[in-house]
């Protein structure tokens, strides 16, 4: 995805409407923090990878993955999806916790990701990696943004639907506009871009399957 961090919601900006989230925003924040860190040494050690190695397949430096493992740095949504592109996990699971036969997430426990600027949203439909190689989300996009993301690994698709709003969809050269209702199935594992061509926010459900 784009360089988008994992800004509270009290930082959104002054002028857009905010939408609520939990009390506990920097405390979740804190501990997402240390999940992925957890996540990535033990996905490290698994697979073998050393950070000079991690740091060539993932195209993340090896001074930017040693400051995520020691929780010293709040890493953008762009360098988690390459990590999780690099390590060949879903983005999911480099976050997430051990997998429940079932999980309940109340929309007020999800831990959403914002842009610095407040302008793209996105909020998990399901815990971190309650679902095997798919994960779902509520992406709301600020009138007239754009948001950009980074391939993901090869075989992921990825199905969009607009639930109020509209919104163009770049895949590759070609280019889709959507209404309230409409759908897109595409290949993720190729760059894409989400645009809000309203001024209105734009609210719409994304849910990316992984080849397994």
């Amino acid at each position: 995805m784009a360089r988008t961090s994992t800004t509270p919601a009290s930082a959104a900006p002054r002028g857009r409407r905010s939408i609520s989230s939990s009390p506990g925003d920097d405390a979740g924040a804190a501990d997402l923090g240390r999940r992925v860190a957890d996540n990535l040494k033990e996905r490290r050690r698994v697979l073998g990878l050393s950070l000079d190695e991690l740091a060539q397949a993932s195209g993340v430096s090896r001074a930017a993955l040693s400051q995520i493992e020691t929780c010293k740095t709040n890493p953008s949504l762009s360098v988690l999806w390459k990590v999780a592109v690099g390590l060949g996990i879903p983005f999911a699971e480099l976050l997430g916790n051990d997998r429940d036969n079932v999980s309940l997430l109340r929309r007020g426990e999800a831990q959403v990701l914002r842009s610095p600027d407040g302008k793209f949203e996105s909020r998990p439909l399901a815990r971190s990696g309650a679902g095997q190689g798919v994960e779902a989300y509520e992406l709301r996009l600020a009138g007239h943004a754009n948001h950009a993301s980074e391939p993901h690994s090869p075989g992921t698709r990825e199905l969009v639907t607009v639930i109020s709003g509209s919104l163009r969809m770049t895949v590759g050269p070609e280019s889709y506009l959507l209404g309230i209702g409409d759908s897109l199935v595409f290949p993720a594992d190729q760059r894409h871009v989400y645009e809000n061509p309203n001024a209105a926010e734009g609210r719409y459900h994304n849910v990316i399957v992984y080849r397994r």
